[in-house]
């Protein structure tokens, strides 16, 4: 009897854990950028972790939000989609904010993306994000005051 409820125990410790009581992996910090007439709400991953848990195993994403991913200095960027199951877009943009490329990216694919020109952030949004909100190559990301 004594075994069966501490593996009961066990059941429910491990459950939880699953479920989502495990610690939250993705950035913390969050601000607005202004996109032409648009505002989106991202994340913001800058450390080597951050940048490499990125969106995945996020299930949802607001139609307005994102994660921004900045980078130390200008290069040729590379994403992957493994273990992110949304399908997600995404902008590379210049060190200015302007935007240079926007690709498609599907889930869980481990095809590498890679930026055509040198870049400096990049924006991911759900696929069609950009498109419904208007946004093209070309715009300008506005930033928060402060933000690099």
């Amino acid at each position: 009897m004594r075994s069966r409820a501490l593996g009961d125990i066990l059941a429910v410790v491990t459950a939880l854990g699953i479920i989502g009581c495990a610690p939250r992996t993705a950035p913390k910090e969050r601000l607005t950028l202004g996109i032409g007439a648009q505002e989106i709400v991202v994340e913001v991953a800058r450390t080597d972790k951050e940048r490499e848990t990125g969106l995945m195993g996020r299930r949802s994403l607001g139609a307005r939000e994102g994660m921004i991913f900045v980078f130390e200095r200008d290069d040729h960027l590379t994403f992957w989609m493994k273990n992110t199951p949304l399908a997600l877009s995404i902008a590379f943009l210049s060190a200015e904010g302007k935007i240079l490329e926007i690709q498609d990216m599907v889930p869980f694919s481990e095809t590498i993306i890679r930026s055509r020109f040198s870049s400096r952030y990049a924006l991911e949004m759900r696929r069609g994000a950009f498109d419904a909100l208007g946004i093209v190559t070309g715009d300008g990301v506005i930033f928060p005051p402060g933000f690099h």
